[in-house]
């Protein structure tokens, strides 16, 4: 089930957050995702922002900001369970054109954002990190019709 994030969520939601970046991004050091927490923390409940739940139990949210993805974080322990790929189909749902970035040396998600029908359109430097990202994007395919 996914919903749109309540205030209880909270402090699952940032746990998540910062275990799934610390996971996945090994080439970064992990303070500086500790360094970001504060602000991402604030930032969550001004955002639009839904929850995937298994059993009762939040496994991973999404986060838009108007058709873009500003990311997608799924529980270590619930990885490879769909849970992305539902989180991606529920944006998919909502906007026609989606956008993100990913950084390069994530192979595993960009290798699932590609299976998941996103191009990549270019690259470009993440001044923050000084990691390259991948900018791709996917939008609803319109099958023409004749008559």
């Amino acid at each position: 089930m996914i919903r749109k994030y309540e205030k209880s969520d909270h402090d699952r939601i940032m746990e998540i957050w910062l275990s799934s970046n610390i996971e996945a991004h090994s080439f970064i050091r992990r303070g500086y995702w500790q360094d970001c927490f504060e602000g991402v923390s604030e930032a969550i409940p001004l955002a639009e922002v839904y929850t995937a739940l298994s059993g009762g139990e939040i496994v991973g949210f999404i986060g838009l900001n108007e058709g873009h993805i500003e990311g997608i974080f799924v529980d270590g322990e619930h990885r490879s369970e769909g849970v992305g790929k539902s989180l991606i189909d529920f944006a998919k749902e909502l906007y026609p054109k989606l956008s993100l970035c990913v950084y390069e040396k994530n192979e595993r998600a960009v290798d699932f954002y590609k299976r998941e029908g996103f191009l990549p359109i270019r690259r470009k430097p993440d001044i923050s990190t000084g990691e390259t990202e991948i900018l791709m994007r996917w939008e609803v395919k319109r099958i023409p019709y004749n008559l």
